[in-house]
């Protein structure tokens, strides 16, 4: 069976104004379909710029990086795009949600790029919207919604266009305890079928009880991984 993440030898490099820092340091690490992987290290040690590689939004400088057993680095520009929009889902920690659309617009967005006809894209926005429990603020801007909200409004919209991969950065990071237990307890729901994976960068202890794995991370290394 293909896995969902194979990085084999992974390498990415900074330069920042001619001095290069090594992000990434020959990374291996696989991550099984129907799991629950967590990345947890210091800051600077590599998480976010890993999984924005396993997300194709850098390019590694060298090594291998397969998702479902797609090299998605050798892809052409519009192919990789077509594979991100309908394969993976991304979470960002700042959660990267247009001011100017509602809630309900921010969610609809994957669905629209995957060609869903904006009208049932919004019904379909409200239903997920209602999951993560916010229903009854579907119309409001990010600017009127909490920090937490505006969290939830983001993993809504990573989730509604059913992502065979799952990326997320500090998903819990603006939540309460229960809101955050709320919040994985979805994701799992959702996102944890035999066909698809999960894969979280957190500095938050309360939510490693639902990991299968975590990879912990060091100067660009994996250097464990525990069950």
């Amino acid at each position: 069976m293909v896995d969902a993440v194979r990085c084999e030898k992974l390498v990415k490099i900074y330069d920042t104004g001619g001095q290069k820092v090594v992000a990434l340091n020959g990374i291996d690490l696989t991550i099984k379909l129907g799991e629950l992987m967590m990345l947890v290290g210091p800051s600077g040690c590599g998480k976010t710029t890993l999984i924005s590689v396993i997300a194709g939004i850098l390019d590694q400088d060298s090594g291998i990086c397969e998702l479902f057993g797609e090299n998605v680095n050798a892809m052409r520009s519009k192919d990789k795009l077509q594979f991100r929009a309908k394969n993976i889902g991304f979470v960002f920690q700042a959660f990267n949600l247009l001011p100017s659309l509602n809630a309900a617009e921010n969610v609809s967005i994957p669905l629209i790029i995957n060609g869903v006809k904006r009208a049932e894209a919004e019904r379909k926005a409200i239903k997920v919207l209602e999951q993560v429990g916010l229903g009854d603020r579907w119309k409001s801007f990010p600017s009127q919604l909490s920090g937490g909200q505006q969290q939830r409004v983001a993993i809504a919209r990573a989730l509604i266009h059913s992502p065979r991969l799952i990326v997320c950065d500090e998903p819990t990071s603006a939540l309460d305890h229960v809101s955050g237990h709320n919040v994985m307890n979805l994701l799992k729901e959702v996102a944890l079928h035999e066909d698809r994976a999960l894969v979280i960068v957190t500095h938050d202890a309360r939510i490693f009880e639902f990991a299968d794995r975590i990879a912990q991370m060091d100067d660009g290394h994996v250097v464990k991984v525990t069950p």
